[in-house]
């Protein structure tokens, strides 16, 4: 499948499939839902999901519901809670790497940038695959 979402390509055949989840209905309940969690090439991620007529996924034709499926951009942070919330820790280390749970020296800090800026340095974290905090992290030399 390909999409044009917000003038960027989103195409399945070409990006590398990160991981899969079901909930477990079978195909053809309308609960049913498969989703595919995939990376492009310059390291955005984005959801491929599927789901049956009772599920957001459903598209309406005239005046009847059918199952549907839709690409979903995702941020890097995004792509990381889908993965904590449908994988395993293992697979999660194999994308992201290994969670430094002993980091308390960090801390919490709001700023405000002008748009172009803040979407400027959002593209390029998801490009070094990091979470933005990690990316400005590195871009700060001090000491």
């Amino acid at each position: 499948m390909k999409k044009i979402i917000n003038k960027k390509m989103y195409d399945t055949e070409t990006a590398q499939v990160v991981g899969e989840w079901s909930n477990g209905y079978p195909c053809r309940d309308c609960r049913a839902i498969e989703e595919t969690l995939y990376r492009k090439q310059n390291g955005e991620f984005f959801l491929h999901g599927w789901g049956g007529a009772n599920t957001r996924y459903a598209e309406w034709k005239g005046d009847m519901v059918y199952d549907g499926d839709l690409i979903l951009p995702l941020t890097f942070d995004e792509a990381r809670e889908w993965v904590h919330k449908h994988l395993n820790g293992d697979k999660y280390e194999e994308i992201f790497g290994i969670l430094d749970e002993g980091d308390n020296n960090r801390t919490f800090l709001t700023i405000t940038l002008p748009a172009l800026k803040a979407a400027a340095l959002q593209e390029a974290a998801e490009k070094a695959g990091m979470s933005l905090s990690d990316f400005i992290d590195t871009q700060i030399n001090i000491g």
